[in-house]
């Protein structure tokens, strides 16, 4: 098969299966960690609105959804391509990354969270995904 075509599969199933992995884990982790009573999850304007009800334990599932995510879209990124495989990693790592930032400015969460998933959950997660697909390899 054409690299490039290698490539850009690589590139659209990581987005595609980490995006999976993400939301799974999301729609999993209120019956793991149920959310503060009363506190409206199901939209923006709902997290907003009970933020403040939450405690740490409630922070574990979505950085878990993150991390995870990015890690798996980065590691079957790089098991497909031909070629440039830490450059598409760290792509994957980049876009999720920017939904992060996305959230971090649509939902405020407490400092000590943002700067965790932010710096812990995509770009580490990423090139962890990129050594253990080289070494599945």
């Amino acid at each position: 098969m054409n690299p490039i075509i290698k490539n850009i599969l690589g590139v659209l199933a990581g987005l595609a299966l980490g995006g999976a992995v993400n939301m799974g884990i999301v729609m999993i982790s209120s019956s793991i960690i149920p959310p503060p009573a009363g506190a409206d999850v199901t939209t923006v304007e709902g997290l907003k609105a009970s933020m403040h009800l939450f405690e740490p334990k409630h922070f574990l599932m979505p950085f878990l959804a993150h991390a995870i995510g990015t890690l798996v879209g980065a590691f079957i990124a790089c098991l497909i391509a031909a070629t440039h495989k830490m450059k598409f990693a760290m792509a994957i790592s980049v876009l999720f990354l920017a939904g992060g930032i996305q959230m971090v400015l649509l939902v405020p969460s407490p400092t000590w969270f943002s700067v965790l998933d932010l710096g812990g959950a995509y770009i580490p997660m990423g090139y962890l995904g990129y050594k253990l697909a080289e070494m599945a390899k």
